[in-house]
């Protein structure tokens, strides 16, 4: 294949200055209830009411789109994935921080993204227990699974490898939102070196 990288004179480094931020990915993962979108969204809202530049990527809503011809195959797991991963990387190259909410449930699949950012990349697991989760079931998908209508639901039919070393790990169990969010803005903004206290807020 005669593929060449094609340069720009704008540079990631400069599209992130002109927003006065250091981009990071964070990625959620953990099984379909424990709270990644909920997560997600609060924490988006929060950091742009302090002025920062997100974009929150969404398995749900990829899979309406850019990924709505991927099965839930295993390949196609892989896949969904990967993608996800390359949409990321162009926000990130854009200056901004990346909110993802994945259950991407694959240990390989969530070391190839983090190959991809290095030390910017938070990768932050929400433990909840799968009972747990299906008393959360906000999305039915458990009780399709329990009836024969879904296959291979990650905890049901398909196994969730637990992240072995995130850069946290949340007990969504035991933590409400607020609990949570403030955990997850202490190590952002810590590794931008700012601070702002939002719980109670």
């Amino acid at each position: 294949m005669h593929i060449t990288t094609q340069k720009y004179q704008i540079t990631a480094e400069q599209r992130a200055k002109i927003k006065n931020q250091k981009p990071f990915v964070i990625w959620f993962t953990g099984i379909s209830g424990a709270g990644k979108s909920t997560l997600a969204d609060w924490i988006d809202e929060k950091l742009h009411a302090q002025g920062y530049h997100t974009v929150v990527l969404d398995g749900d809503n990829l899979r309406q789109g850019l990924n709505s011809g991927l099965s839930f195959s295993m390949q196609d797991r892989h896949e969904n994935i990967r993608r996800a991963g390359q949409v990321a990387k162009l926000m990130h190259e854009a200056g901004l921080i990346v909110i993802c909410a994945f259950i991407s449930p694959f240990a390989v699949d969530r070391q190839q993204v983090r190959a991809l950012f290095g030390d910017k990349f938070i990768e932050i697991h929400l433990d909840m227990n799968l009972e747990s989760a299906k008393r959360n079931d906000q999305k039915g998908l458990y009780a399709l699974a329990a009836s024969g209508k879904i296959n291979n639901l990650t905890g049901v039919g398909s196994d969730y490898e637990v992240p072995a070393d995130p850069e946290l790990r949340i007990n969504t169990d035991e933590m409400s939102i607020e609990q949570s969010g403030q955990q997850v803005f202490d190590l952002v903004l810590s590794k931008m070196n700012r601070s702002v206290t939002l719980l109670g807020q």
